[in-house]
């Protein structure tokens, strides 16, 4: 089979545009092939957490007695990054919304961006609401769009070059 090849960018066309609009298109193929791949068709995945709770009157109690428990419902709205590092973000979310009394969008931002900064290198951006738009360039394999309960978090990483004077 031969392989085909993009066209060349119009006369004119800003190579940044071209840029971006075949890294959207390749986000796009990469989104309908993971959902085609895990069966999915329009089902977003949702996964549910178990976080022990100290303390009385929070959560149901574990069978046979013991700790109560917290259930956090996750769903994965749309990612670009590898498993282990969804389940990093997943448990550093979990752990702050655990430990504040009411949702603080700013600081389990700056957890996210914190904890992803000091593991894997600078760059990471955290954007977390009920409600908000976006449309952003991520360096590939950092990218993620999750819920947890009411809350949506958007994680992702940009390239970081370094100043040449």
């Amino acid at each position: 089979m031969r392989e085909q090849k993009e066209p060349p960018p119009p006369p004119g066309m800003d190579s940044a545009r071209s840029e971006l609009e075949r890294r959207s298109r390749y986000l796009s193929s990469l989104i309908r092939r993971t959902k085609l791949a895990d069966g999915e068709e329009e089902e977003e995945e949702e996964v549910v957490v178990v976080v022990k709770e100290e303390g009385k009157g929070k959560g149901k109690e574990k069978e046979g007695g013991g700790e109560p428990e917290e259930r956090h419902s996750i769903r994965v709205r749309a990612a670009d990054m590898p498993p282990a590092l969804q389940r990093r973000a997943f448990r550093c979310a979990r752990e702050v919304l655990g430990g504040m009394p009411k949702t603080d969008s700013k600081r389990l931002a700056l957890a996210l961006k914190k904890e992803f900064d000091s593991s894997y290198g600078p760059a990471w951006h955290c954007i977390v609401g009920t409600s908000f738009g976006s449309y952003v360039t991520h360096s590939l394999g950092g990218f993620l769009y999750f819920s947890i309960d009411k809350v949506y978090v958007l994680l992702f990483r940009t390239a970081v070059e370094p100043l040449t004077r």
